[in-house]
């Protein structure tokens, strides 16, 4: 009778070792959060994210209406290339940095000198937000 049960215990023990490396397997080809699977690239906003996206900086750094749609109209802009560039593969680093590094000096250049103060501060919440740290 000890023997049988010591002995489903050890199956038991074998099935729970069995189908956590399988979720956690499963999981990781998904692209969780945490370890394992290619995430890729983030998915594109559409034109209403992008709208609030542009709605939301407004209301952090005291946009004009002007100063709104030429943000806006630089906002589509850029997404429309990132798209184009990220279409056909994963594209270069370097040219997407300096992609990223135009449309941030385009957004500046809309700006006036207090709200350009304003805009790197958004900029270093928004990609805290984004990039939680990680706990070890």
């Amino acid at each position: 009778m000890k023997f049988k049960m010591n002995k489903i215990w050890k199956l038991m023990l074998v099935a729970l070792v069995i189908t956590t490396s399988a979720f956690a397997q499963q999981r990781g080809q998904q692209g969780g959060k945490q370890g394992g699977g290619q995430q890729g690239p983030p998915a594109l906003p559409t034109a209403k994210e992008i709208k609030t996206m542009v709605s939301d900086l407004s209301s952090e750094i005291l946009l004009s209406d002007e100063q709104q749609k030429k943000v806006l109209k630089l906002y589509t802009s850029h997404f429309e290339q990132v798209e184009s560039k990220t279409k056909s593969g994963r594209p270069d680093r370097s040219e997407m940095e300096a992609l990223k590094k135009d449309f941030e000096n385009n957004v500046k250049a809309v700006l006036t000198e207090d709200q350009q103060k304003l805009f790197a501060e958004y900029q270093k919440k928004k990609s805290k937000k984004e990039r939680p740290q990680r706990k070890n």
